[in-house]
């Protein structure tokens, strides 16, 4: 045991001490993979040494690396060693946090950990929730939640509404939840592309006269395009009005709360009656750890608590020691489920809020790094300007067609990951592609972000170069 736990922690050990020299992002073919670590149910056992070497070999090397410095793709996942020396805790001691009995101390972490959560964004005292595995399930926790304390059951005539920038978990559980197109409203966005209040206003009031019952308004802190915030005191004032469940998405932007400056950019979602935390996120927590916190706890046991004639008669027990003791799995919808809150208290405690605080705010500047040298440059174009640690642009070139510069920005977006210094990646800004940068790496510097950025222009300029090249 002891032999095989020196050579796991000098694998992590090296992968922190190396990842800088890595490249971002490899991906192999199926049937590369395939060739490489297919085999047929094992008769017979072999040594882990071996195993762990292939892992090494093979694995770990042929992924993207969103802890990469230089990961500006999607919404990186930082980690810190402390936080993976926890989730080998937990797993080592196989602590399952299912109910109080089973973890009382484990579940009183928990319970800490979310309370300071709550605290981080504003919400009043007695705010709790519970750990899920990220973003997408703490969306659909949330969407239940609403339906089941605004209306008791599913009803055909219940109405969600967002905004046209919202993430597509929402949507996603929205269908797992037996939700119909024609029970979902997609707002439009301002210029800012901030959802507008008067079209959700607009929204809302139709519905009403139509004979629809608004349940709940989805409100984005910082989008995972462009980290645009929408109007979270005006959407509050509306939801307060129609006695309609305000949800805040913030599995990317709502940790900004933690610095002076995401706070004031956050104001407003402390009214929210529910929030998507992501941890994972910018919080630089290894996966899985996303959480959803509620304004009023009850809430999430009238969603998700079993009553008597449903509830499993091996839990009998369990049941009987209830009592004021909190039973996670009556927040939500998992039995069996891990300790998840241990390795984001161990880290916020090892560190401290100021470290974290540090962290987040270097996010900001180098997004802002980033614009100051795309605006120094007539080859770009400025979409949407940095804000929560995102920065949209898109390549400008007089010689070529929209459709010539969407091919340009597509190869050049495959050289960049096949190259191997950074990860940009692309997404759609108005039915076009636009490059995108998330630079929330705490470890990333402004040289990087330079250096990142010319490498991209050099890939712009020779395939543009290209294409204007007549053929023979």
């Amino acid at each position: 045991m002891r032999a095989l736990g020196e050579r796991a922690l000098e694998m992590v050990i090296h992968h922190f001490a190396t990842r800088r020299d890595l490249p971002p992002a490899t991906t192999i073919t199926k049937s590369d993979a395939a060739a490489r670590l297919h085999t047929e149910l094992p008769e017979e056992a072999t040594p882990p040494e071996q195993l762990l070497d292939l892992l090494a070999r093979e694995v770990f090397p042929n992924a993207f690396h969103a802890d990469h410095p230089r990961f500006y793709a999607f919404v990186p996942s930082p980690t810190n060693f402390v936080s993976a020396v926890a989730d080998f805790l937990v797993s080592g001691h196989n602590l399952f946090a299912g109910h109080w009995l089973a973890s009382s101390a484990a579940s009183q972490i928990e319970l800490t950990v979310l309370e300071w959560l709550c605290t981080l964004c504003g919400m009043p005292a007695g705010s709790s929730g519970i750990f899920v595995s990220g973003g997408s399930m703490a969306n659909l926790s949330a969407i239940v939640t609403a339906r089941e304390v605004k209306m008791g059951a599913h009803d055909a005539r219940a109405v969600v509404y967002c905004s046209d920038q919202t993430h597509s978990s929402l949507f996603k559980a929205l269908r797992v939840l037996g939700f119909a197109r024609d029970q979902r409203r997609l707002i439009a966005t301002d210029a800012s592309l901030r959802l507008s209040v008067p079209a959700l206003r607009a929204a809302i009031e139709a519905d009403l006269a139509a004979g629809r019952r608004p349940l709940c308004v989805v409100a984005n802190a910082g989008t995972t395009n462009t980290g645009a915030i929408d109007p979270l005191h005006e959407v509050a004032d509306l939801c307060a009005e129609h006695d309609v469940w305000m949800h805040v998405d913030g599995a990317y932007g709502a940790a900004a709360a933690l610095t002076p400056r995401g706070r004031a950019l956050l104001d407003g979602i402390e009214r929210a009656d529910s929030i998507t935390l992501d941890p994972h996120k910018w919080l630089f927590q290894p996966y899985e750890l996303g959480c959803l916190l509620v304004r009023d706890p009850r809430h999430l046991v009238h969603a998700f608590h079993v009553g008597d004639d449903d509830h499993a008669d091996y839990l009998a027990d369990v049941a009987r020691h209830v009592q004021a003791n909190v039973n996670f799995y009556d927040r939500g919808i998992q039995l069996t489920r891990s300790a998840k809150a241990i390795k984001l208290w161990l880290s916020l405690r090892a560190f401290g809020l100021p470290a974290f605080r540090e962290a987040i705010e270097s996010g900001f500047l180098q997004a802002e790094h980033a614009e100051r040298v795309l605006r120094a440059s007539p080859s770009w174009e400025i979409l949407t300007p940095a804000q929560m640690g995102i920065i949209t642009f898109r390549y400008r070139h007089a010689d070529l067609s929209p459709a010539d510069l969407d091919a340009v920005t597509a190869w050049a977006v495959d050289r960049m990951r096949l190259e191997g210094r950074a990860l940009i990646m692309s997404t759609m800004l108005g039915e076009r592609p636009a490059l995108r940068l998330c630079t929330i790496h705490p470890a990333g510097t402004l040289d990087d972000v330079e250096r990142s950025l010319a490498q991209l222009h050099g890939f712009l300029e020779a395939e543009a170069a290209l294409l204007q090249t007549p053929l023979d």
